[in-house]
């Protein structure tokens, strides 16, 4: 099992972002975290990133109901950007709905849809695909 060098996550929930970091410590999963709290800072940050060929996270976890820029807005905007790498997306949500479940298998870069809460055998599974 490899550990990770960046993971992003992009979600507006402070008690989701802390848990996950918390489950990420635990599993060992990375050595840091970036954080947005919506699509539209993730994107601009990523954007300049990528323009100042610095270093991209390898994960991001994305949620898909957020203000200012939902997540299916992110990954419209995003996936239409060239990486210098490959970023493996997982969606991580509290939808049921098939057809988010569906929506979310349209888009190639997209790993997995994960259903909230996120739990330590959700980032085992994640740091056993890399």
């Amino acid at each position: 099992m490899t550990k990770i060098n960046l993971a992003c996550i992009i979600d507006d929930d402070p008690i989701f972002v802390f848990g996950t970091k918390k489950i990420m410590q635990v599993a060992d999963f990375c050595e840091s975290f970036m954080v947005f709290h919506n699509g539209r800072d993730a994107l601009n940050s990523l954007k300049a990133i990528i323009k100042g060929g610095e270093i991209l996270p390898e994960i991001i976890l994305l949620d898909l109901n957020m203000p200012i820029m939902d997540g299916w807005e992110f990954l419209e905007a995003f996936t239409a950007i060239p990486t210098p790498v490959q970023i493996r997306i997982y969606i991580v949500s509290s939808s049921l709905d098939p057809q988010d479940i569906n929506r979310a298998k349209n888009f190639k870069s997209v790993n997995n849809y994960i259903i909230k809460p996120i739990a330590l055998e959700a980032i085992s599974d994640i740091k056993n695909d890399l």
